[in-house]
């Protein structure tokens, strides 16, 4: 575990600086006090008196995702909700469950048996066991990419992915691409289905043909790639729109081992701007969520619901980050059609009729406006 002088030789900074900066002092400035705080839980430093205060828990469970390095997408999520609750003195406890853990213990009984006030929830499948509690949860819970109704409290946290996607596509549309085909994430996620929608939306509203062959869900991981992008060159895609980074990393594998270039032959743009990305081969064009921001937002509104402020959903801006991993369109024959067992309109035909006809209608009714 850290202690004070290895947070002041980090900073090079004294003793004593770092300890008026954890306990508050008026004589330092406030960059330097949070600057002191931040790298305190980046290092894991707990004092004693946190230690013994057991009425001020917070819990942070953790599933299907990567948080133990800075390159992978949970890291920076985790840093950012401990560096917002660390100046509250919060004792913070990450979780890692698994869907068997839930189903074998109730989330308000594991709450109130550990003595938590409140719970961020990351990572977590619409089809998870506690989904269904966290509707009738008495504890603040504050879930990430994820939403129920009605319940007080109970809030979202997330990035927006319309804006998001329509930024990417948007930008493929300007370099001439119109066959853009879109790798999504899993089935059974929120956010897959919010990406897929946004996907659907902004191909009507430039008035681009969907083909829902081509709009397809893999899995959250670089290996989605090789089962879907052969396909998708296949049918004249000229540019492919990923779910996330990994994905994106897969596609650009995939596409070099069929003896396409990227961009020059076929254009990538990933999610999320993991740090991976800027060193890929090329560097990736991709939409960025600020995970240390949806970190410390997280607490932000898990404090609101722990004060009885009732928030529901909360979003954060994305960026688009233009890298080499983009170019302007190159025409491509079509060999073949295939139906896509993967694609949309088998996995989520609800969605992709809902989605799909509504983004058509009123992009005919902008049309007849203008």
């Amino acid at each position: 575990m850290a202690t004070i002088k290895d947070i002041a030789d980090r900073l090079g900074v004294s003793v004593s600086t770092v300890s008026k900066g954890l306990n508050g002092a008026k004589d330092i400035s406030e960059s330097v006090r949070q600057q002191v705080l931040d790298t305190a839980v980046e290092m894991g430093y707990k004092s004693k008196r946190r230690s013994k205060d057991h009425k001020k828990k917070l819990c942070l469970f953790i599933e299907n995702m990567d948080f133990e390095s800075v390159n992978q997408f949970g890291y920076e999520i985790i840093l950012g909700f401990k560096q917002a609750a660390f100046k509250e003195r919060y004792d913070i406890t990450v979780l890692p469950v698994s869907s068997e853990f839930q189903k074998n213990e109730s989330y308000d009984t594991y709450m109130l048996r550990n003595h938590y006030s409140g719970s961020f929830i990351v990572g977590f499948s619409l089809e998870d066991p506690w989904m269904s509690q966290f509707q009738d949860t008495k504890f603040p819970t504050v879930l990430l990419d994820n939403f129920v109704e009605i319940n007080k409290n109970v809030a979202y946290i997330g990035t927006d992915s319309e804006e998001g996607i329509d930024m990417a596509l948007d930008h493929l549309y300007k370099l001439g691409h119109r066959k853009i085909a879109f790798l999504d994430g899993s089935v059974n996620s929120m956010i897959s289905d919010q990406r897929m929608s946004a996907y659907l939306k902004s191909m009507a509203n430039h008035g681009l043909t969907i083909d829902p062959d081509m709009a397809v869900y893999g899995y959250f991981v670089a290996d989605a790639a090789k089962y879907h992008v052969p396909g998708f060159i296949d049918k004249g895609a000229t540019a492919i729109l990923c779910g996330n980074d990994l994905i994106a990393t897969g596609v650009i594998a995939e596409c070099m081992t069929l003896g396409y270039r990227v961009p020059e032959d076929i254009s990538v743009i990933g999610f999320d701007d993991l740090p991976v990305s800027q060193h890929l081969n090329p560097p990736l064009t991709t939409v960025r969520q600020d995970r240390l921001e949806l970190g410390k937002c997280g607490y932000y509104i898990l404090d609101n619901l722990m004060q009885h402020v009732s928030l529901s959903k909360n979003l954060l801006r994305p960026q688009l980050v233009l890298r080499e991993s983009t170019a302007e369109a190159v025409e491509r024959e079509v060999i073949k059609h295939e139906e896509e067992k993967d694609s949309v309109i088998n996995q989520n035909v609800a969605l992709y009729e809902q989605t799909s006809k509504k983004a058509l209608i009123d992009s005919i009714q902008k049309g007849l406006k203008d």
